[in-house]
């Protein structure tokens, strides 16, 4: 690694740190959730959080845009959403010059931190309407229409209200780099909530990062090398979900009936890649595969009927892989005569 390269993961780190400070002065607790998310933009990807109401997934979100002057929009998704509310329409318009003509109306799509809120009440059909989006960085309505970059969807919703509901069919869902359990706050942290909530002093943030150096640090974590055998490690993992893979644990060939896609594997490095970065490393360790394992698997994982009826945790089976994946690879080691 060069000075220059160097230089710029010592920033990266700072401009991480004072972004997230910025974002604890509205969002109390959840540090993890809070890293997630960032991780998730930084490296390039959309975040699913799931969530029971009233938990600040909305202020997150909200705060996030308002500490890096990225353009925010929110979709209140329902069940009466067409697609058109969300990519926009052509309207007929009129004026002096050109009489009569159409012209395209922007929807909320259009933004850099697009928040679909409670995404599950829609129906899938308009729930579709973001898969190019989200996979492509464009849509096609009246014509290819680049979106603004960066562009990053961060949806919600609620696990335990799910009547009149349309679950993430596995499609959009694998379209998520991460999906991340947002849970209550501890009583410390509830205590501050209150504390800064029903008083009349309302919390405030200010801009610290703007929308060129959201850019350059995604360009930049991409820059990061990983290990052939790092990304080996990275590999096993996600072919350990798949119950007729070599590498499954017994857990996976007992209770999975489909394991994760390749975009898993995907997430874990591009996010491993930013979280070397936020702990000040230009290298990759076998621990931020780890770390990032749960988050960009849980939600490709599909139990069978036997996982279901037990009430089998996607977790706790991820949980296992990695306990039982070596960091290292078998064939190397044998190679090396240990």
């Amino acid at each position: 690694m060069t000075d220059q390269v160097s230089m710029n993961a010592e920033q990266f780190g700072e401009q991480y740190t004072r972004l997230k400070t910025e974002i604890q002065k509205v969002v109390v607790g959840h540090e993890s959730v809070i890293e997630q998310v960032l991780m998730t933009i930084f490296a390039g990807g959309h975040a699913l959080l799931e969530g029971v109401p009233g938990l600040g997934k909305t202020l997150l979100c909200k705060t996030i845009a308002e500490t890096t002057k990225l353009d925010y929009k929110r979709i209140q998704f329902t069940p009466d959403l067409m697609p058109a509310d969300i990519l926009g329409t052509s309207i007929v318009v009129e004026d002096e010059n050109r009489g009569k003509h159409f012209e395209f109306q922007e929807g909320p799509i259009f933004g850099n931190i697009v928040l679909a809120d409670e995404i599950n009440r829609a129906t899938p059909k308009t729930q579709s309407a973001l898969l190019e989006a989200m996979q492509e960085g464009q849509v096609t309505v009246s014509g290819r229409r680049e979106l603004p970059q960066p562009f990053f969807v961060l949806a919600t919703q609620n696990p335990i209200d799910m009547e009149g509901t349309y679950p993430l069919p596995e499609a959009q869902l694998d379209r998520f780099l991460f999906k991340i359990d947002v849970r209550t706050q501890a009583v410390d942290a509830l205590v501050s909530i209150l504390e800064r909530t029903t008083g009349d002093v309302k919390a405030s943030v200010e801009s610290v990062l703007s929308v060129d150096e959201v850019i350059g640090m995604r360009r930049f974590a991409r820059q990061i090398p990983v290990a052939q055998s790092v990304l080996r490690y990275a590999a096993r993992i996600c072919q350990a979900t798949h119950p007729e893979s070599p590498v499954a644990i017994e857990a996976s060939k007992k209770f999975v009936r489909f394991g994760s896609s390749p975009r898993g594997a995907q997430s874990m490095v591009l996010a491993a890649k930013v979280r070397a970065l936020i702990h000040g490393r230009l290298h990759v360790d076998p621990e931020d595969i780890r770390a990032t394992a749960v988050p960009a698997l849980r939600h490709r994982m599909l139990l069978n009927f036997e996982g279901e009826a037990e009430g089998i945790k996607r977790e706790d089976i991820l949980g296992q892989i990695i306990e039982q994946t070596p960091d290292t690879d078998p064939a190397v080691q044998k190679l090396l005569g240990r």
